[in-house]
């Protein structure tokens, strides 16, 4: 028999699994309320209206217990790109809270509301599926044209989780605290899933806030996951904020992820409360690929160094391999926690790849310890000007090194002298600074070739719900 995704689910525990707010399941209720939908779930792909909530929780356990791929859905979702996902992925049910409205896209698919309280009858746990069977359809954020459907086998999660055990010294014991929305990999799997199988518990805050951090952190939480928007808000807090400074001193881990951590706001956390936050790297095709680890050194500014099973390459555009450390090359992958393809695009799925390679098109560099550095996108974060490579990453650190600057963007645009000039898109905090001094701070920070040439100043940078930055959005 396979081995299971949830061997906790297994034993009977009256230990708690997930809580979201009121609401507590114990892992024997879980099996109980999860293994009875399991049961009554449909062949094909299930679609599961991804609140912030239990319901979520369950479905998705469900649907991998039954061994049907289940397809999260974000409820912010608009109309086009529902109508695109639903006729490429045609679930044959949709899962759902009870009481929440759903959009018309869905109208004509069959819906079952969860119900937390149903339970089945004892039974043998249902037999589930090989390690390359489909678990998840995650749809890709389609910033270069329509969302692509990400099928991820259950070798994906097991092999990325198991590698988050050892770099984390991830244990049953561990109490993980979030808010992150449950239709993408950094909520739902890591966040959710995760503890699940160490079989640990997880608080999902519902909503972010300082107050419910502080909270779960100071009640016996030990984990933290957040995005950089969440932890530029403890940042500018914590100082002067003494709870919320002794309850993040008391935990075990913490973790940001999706996006890079500016290293103004690593340091001032560690400044007010001694501990290092451990960043890693991945993408929803690969899962994770990096992370500091938790009994290794802290980097600021790095996504560590690849996990257990998983090999990294950097490569140049020449289409050789980069082992030069400080020169930067596009990250390429393989191992057990890649994707199988994407649903109804063979053709995209042969591009992505590069003899087994997965290209990710993001730019990085790596130390001699072999500690990676992510630099940016290669469609919108390396810049091309007056015959170098510039990462767009490390300017926007030196930036939000200034006193004045709230948050930053960089970008290039075409220039008829440089190929590229680097463009500035900042958030002031107070008095707007001068792109004078903006371009002498980095200039002396950094070199003066990676000094901003434009400076255009914004209330707030366009972020999707995952807090990256969406640069198309400013041009870049």
């Amino acid at each position: 028999m396979p081995d299971r995704l949830f061997p906790a689910l297994a034993s009977g525990a009256h230990k708690q699994a997930l809580h979201f707010g009121e609401r507590t399941l114990t892992y024997d209720e879980l099996a109980a309320t999860a293994g009875a939908l399991a049961r009554d779930l449909p062949k094909g792909r299930v679609a599961v209206w991804a609140t912030p909530t239990p319901h979520t929780s369950v479905a998705v356990v469900a649907a991998l217990l039954a061994g049907v791929p289940a397809v999260p859905i974000n409820p912010k979702i608009g109309e086009r790109e529902l109508a695109h996902i639903v006729s490429d992925s045609e679930p044959a049910l949709v899962l759902a809270e009870p009481g929440v409205g759903l959009p018309d896209g869905l109208s004509t698919i069959p819906r079952r509301d969860i119900d937390l309280d149903e339970k089945a009858a004892p039974q043998d746990p249902l037999d589930e599926p090989g390690a390359e069977a489909p678990a998840l359809v995650v749809y890709t954020s389609g910033t270069t044209g329509p969302p692509k459907g990400v099928v991820l086998p259950r070798r994906a999660l097991a092999a990325t989780l198991d590698a988050l055990e050892d770099a984390w010294q991830w244990t049953p014991d561990d109490v993980l605290v979030h808010a992150l929305p449950l239709f993408h990999v950094h909520g739902l799997i890591l966040g959710i899933l995760g503890p699940l199988r160490r079989g640990g518990s997880v608080r999902h805050l519902g909503r972010f806030s300082l107050d419910g951090v502080a909270r779960e952190l100071g009640d016996g939480a030990t984990m933290l996951f957040g995005v950089p928007t969440m932890y530029h808000r403890i940042a500018g807090e914590v100082a002067e904020n003494e709870a919320l400074a002794k309850a993040l001193r008391g935990a075990r881990l913490l973790v940001s992820g999706s996006a890079a951590l500016p290293v103004h706001d690593y340091q001032r956390i560690t400044a007010a409360t001694g501990q290092q936050v451990v960043e890693r790297y991945g993408m929803t095709e690969t899962l994770m690929n990096t992370s500091v680890r938790a009994d290794g050194e802290r980097k600021p500014g790095t996504v560590g160094v690849p996990l257990a099973g998983v090999e990294l390459r950097l490569v140049g555009e020449d289409g050789e391999r980069i082992d030069e450390p400080g020169t930067v090359g596009e990250i390429q992958v393989r191992g057990p926690n890649l994707f199988t393809e994407y649903l109804n695009r063979p053709d995209a799925t042969s591009a992505a790849f590069d003899d087994g390679w997965f290209r990710t098109g993001d730019m990085a560099t790596r130390d001699a310890d072999g500690y990676v550095r992510i630099v940016g996108r290669k469609a919108t974060d390396l810049i091309k000007s007056g015959g170098y490579k510039i990462g767009a990453g490390e300017i926007e650190n030196a930036l939000l090194e200034h006193p004045n600057v709230a948050e930053a963007a960089v970008t290039g645009e075409p220039d008829d002298d440089l190929g590229e000039r680097i463009v500035a898109w900042i958030v002031p905090d107070g008095e707007p600074p001068a792109a004078a001094e903006l371009a002498d701070h980095v200039a002396r920070l950094l070199t003066p070739h990676k000094r901003p040439r434009v400076v255009r100043y914004l209330d707030a940078l366009p972020r999707n719900d995952m807090g990256k930055v969406m640069k198309r959005a400013l041009g870049g």
